[in-house]
């Protein structure tokens, strides 16, 4: 459990996103040409066109984060200087890198320093996921939620690399090992707008379900499934028990045991996490 340990487990660490409200996050390296057109734009980072030239993302992401921190202050207190007033004055939309640079340099720099996540901000991909889509982000993604509520699944592992806007312990030679150096196409996965809806990704750890809207659903599986109430309250019937879930609570339902799931006070959103049996 110490703050400075990077790895609490053996396990990699896959994870699923979903979004319950307006869900905005970095996800992954922009492409090439939209990575160019935002170190053009911005002339604070122009500097870092020439690392870039030939798309080299590790040696991008190396430059900014091997950084020394006087040079991280020199330059990114040009840019805040910049886009701090508007910012204050409501004039930058969430859609625009600068409304989260400057909301970071008032939430994580301290000390008269600043902080060097602010870079990823602009080399990442900054996605806006309605409520009711999810995104899937595999081992050695880089990426960082920055505002809205969301069910997150992921593998059994508690280990994190970080890279900044964080108070918690960086690591910088260790992370550099395990970023997947690349252009990311962010696939956001669309409700299907049915009762049920399975978010499939390349995981074989988790499978998330949602069950919506029916008075009353029957699961038989074949793994042991995690069921969590979510909306509304529910009676869970295995067997000869019953159990009532209510808004938060959760049970687990045991492997080949059928469950019969009724809604007690009208609409019922369930989450289940379940393995996907194909997959192993």
């Amino acid at each position: 459990n110490a703050p400075n340990r990077n790895y609490k487990d053996s396990n990699h660490k896959p994870e699923l996103m979903y979004a319950l409200s307006d869900f905005w996050l970095l996800h992954g390296f922009k492409k090439k040409e939209d990575l160019i057109r935002v170190l053009t734009t911005v002339p604070e980072l122009s500097f870092l066109l020439p690392v870039f030239s030939n798309g080299n993302y590790k040696a991008l992401y190396e430059e900014v984060m091997t950084m020394p921190q006087d040079k991280v202050d020199q330059v990114l207190a040009p840019l805040l200087r910049r886009i701090v007033p508007a910012y204050k004055t409501n004039e930058l939309q969430k859609s625009n890198e600068d409304f989260w640079a400057a909301r970071a340099a008032f939430t994580f720099c301290k000390d008269d320093h600043l902080d060097r996540g602010i870079f990823s901000i602009y080399l990442f991909n900054l996605l806006h996921l309605k409520e009711g889509e999810a995104i899937f982000q595999d081992a050695g993604l880089p990426h960082a939620y920055l505002e809205g509520q969301n069910v997150e699944v992921m593998a059994n592992s508690d280990n994190v690399l970080r890279a900044g806007l964080t108070e918690k312990h960086v690591d910088v030679p260790e992370l550099m090992k395990h970023v997947k150096f690349e252009a990311t196409d962010p696939q956001i996965i669309r409700s299907n707008g049915k009762d049920k809806q399975a978010f499939t990704t390349p995981a074989k750890e988790f499978l998330l379900s949602k069950y919506e809207g029916g008075n009353s659903f029957e699961i038989a599986p074949a793994s042991a499934t995690i069921l969590f109430c979510y909306q509304g309250a529910a009676e869970v019937f295995a067997g000869q028990e019953k159990i009532d879930v209510n808004r938060g609570e959760a049970v687990l339902v045991l492997p080949g045991q059928a469950a019969s799931v009724t809604s007690a006070n009208g609409k019922l959103t369930i989450f289940t996490v379940s393995t996907p049996m194909d997959k192993n």
